[in-house]
């Protein structure tokens, strides 16, 4: 682990979360926020992997399959409209290829990752309360299904705030059911990716970070 100190990534989480919540809602540089999201996703990240007790070779394969999945899908849906349904984003995420910021497959990786580790955490916390053994197999299934609901319920807190933001927009302003379908579905084979590689769930900092965001997008999407 980088940080000795977990406090210190997640101070930082706060302070930058809260203050964007801020600077978008209350103060007359709103722009100025909106425009820097992506060093705030790209510091979130750094600090997500500098949170990990150990960058072992499964913790960097899994980000180069997510990220890469991510983009690729992506791509798909963009280009297609085959995978999410039709939509573009703008230029607020930074820099692209075949029209998908390079952020959105880092954010894949961060979303998928967190909502992992926490349904790992979960299920410690569960295990703990039985006293008859759960097979390994139940385990497994539940922090891949369960962990797929997850990603795609934040995918739908995040949806309003992100169009209004101007991070992409959907044709005819609708979100449709493809998009949550190809997020559950997607996520679920990054999780088993996750569960066949047995990279340590013993990053705390993912599970605050995923809360943290989530409260982000929430508070937005309420004010906003």
């Amino acid at each position: 682990m980088l940080y000795k100190k977990p406090a210190i990534p997640l101070f930082i989480a706060i302070l930058f979360h809260f203050m964007g919540v801020l600077g978008i809602l209350l103060t007359p540089y709103r722009d100025w926020f909106i425009a820097n999201t992506p060093l705030t996703l790209i510091l979130m990240g750094i600090l997500l992997a500098a949170s990990q007790e150990k960058i072992e070779k499964g913790f960097v394969l899994f980000f180069l399959m997510a990220f890469v999945t991510g983009m690729v899908t992506e791509m798909i849906g963009v280009n297609t409209g085959i995978l999410f349904g039709d939509y573009v984003y703008g230029s607020v995420m930074g820099p692209k290829l075949f029209g998908v910021p390079f952020l959105i497959g880092m954010n894949w990786f961060v979303i998928v990752f967190c909502c992992g580790s926490l349904m790992h955490k979960l299920n410690k916390v569960m295990l703990a309360k039985y006293e008859a053994p759960i097979p390994v197999a139940i385990i497994k299934w539940s922090v891949i299904v369960d962990g797929a609901v997850l990603a795609t319920f934040f995918d739908w807190l995040m949806e309003p705030v992100a169009i209004k933001l101007g991070f992409w927009t959907w044709d005819g302003d609708t979100i449709p059911m493809l998009n949550y379908a190809c997020w559950f579905v997607i996520s679920a084979i990054l999780l088993a990716v996750q569960q066949q590689l047995k990279i340590k769930a013993q990053n705390h900092f993912a599970i605050h970070l995923l809360i943290i965001q989530a409260l982000f997008f929430l508070s937005l999407r309420i004010f906003l």
